[in-house]
């Protein structure tokens, strides 16, 4: 007869059948020494980063992602070139016959878009190159009783994300400088899951002036700012509102915070005294929409 016990009386550490941590610890020795025998476990080799290829010509922008594009081929409005996209998102689109699309498309392989947009950006298998939709200027504002002002916010993550809030929270429009706001792009449009294709842009050239149109069409406009005099709930008047954000570390403007009705600040009983311009306009969105009624 065998004796399976070792000399402290207990089972061998190799064939515990309990599994026990030290059970495990053995096992990866030998399973260390079968690799060295065997030459070795193959070294790890990360995939190789792909850069982003060139831009698109003819004034084209690319979208990409399975949101954003399908909100661009809901959208009317948005004229579409050309479409290159896997079979699996093809189906998750609901796109089941290429030709019968109104624009060029294609069946591709992921490595494929990679090679175009870099293989850091989401694209989900779907890109499309559209036109830019052209923004609108401030008399084409519509009845509408809220809208977000961005002053001179240029990070196109932080753009797609507020205006995905301001669709989100029923904002009627997103009003922007001419100069020192991004433009266009397939980073914001992902930021932004499709609410680019949702609201109205609004370009403006003197932010100063844009402000006293507002007012002179009944909108409260309100800066936000870390410092400000009162809490932004208790800043509410009126029946139009108009909130104002500027770039993060900047913050508004001095002409701007001399211009808007009042400076509000969101009052935060935590160690943190700020938020991201992005959170922080989803923040001021729902404080307004609730005293609007919504």
């Amino acid at each position: 007869m065998v004796d399976r016990k070792d000399k402290r009386g207990g089972n061998r550490p190799d064939e515990n059948p309990a599994g026990t941590p030290k059970d495990s610890h053995y096992a990866k020795l030998r399973r260390a020494h079968r690799d060295q025998k065997a030459g070795g476990k193959p070294a790890f080799r990360p995939k190789a980063k792909i850069a982003a290829g060139e831009g698109p010509s003819d004034g084209l922008v690319r979208l990409y992602g399975l949101h954003t594009v399908r909100a661009a081929l809901d959208n009317p409005a948005r004229k579409i070139r050309h479409m290159l996209v896997t079979r699996n998102a093809a189906e998750r689109l609901g796109i089941s016959d290429l030709s019968a699309l109104p624009f060029a498309a294609e069946f591709t392989e992921p490595r494929d878009i990679d090679r175009i947009t870099g293989s850091d950006a989401v694209h989900q298998g779907v890109l499309i190159e559209a036109e830019p939709l052209k923004p609108k200027r401030l008399d084409a504002l519509g009845d509408t009783n809220l809208v977000l002002v961005l002053d001179q916010v240029t990070d196109p993550h932080n753009v797609g994300a507020i205006l995905r809030s301001a669709v989100a929270f029923g904002a009627g429009a997103l009003i922007t400088t001419a100069r020192h706001s991004p433009t266009e792009s397939g980073v914001l449009a992902k930021s932004a899951s499709g609410a680019l294709e949702h609201i109205d842009h609004i370009e403006v050239r003197n932010l100063a002036e844009a402000l006293d149109a507002l007012h002179d069409a009944g909108f409260q406009t309100i800066g936000l700012d870390s410092d400000g005099p009162a809490e932004l709930e208790k800043t509410f008047a009126g029946k139009k509102i108009a909130l104002v954000l500027g770039a993060e570390g900047k913050g508004l403007r001095q002409k701007t915070r001399e211009t808007v009705t009042a400076l509000a600040r969101l009052e935060m009983p935590g160690a943190i005294r700020s938020l991201n311009v992005s959170n922080a306009a989803a923040v001021a969105l729902y404080a307004a929409g609730k005293w609007l009624g919504r």
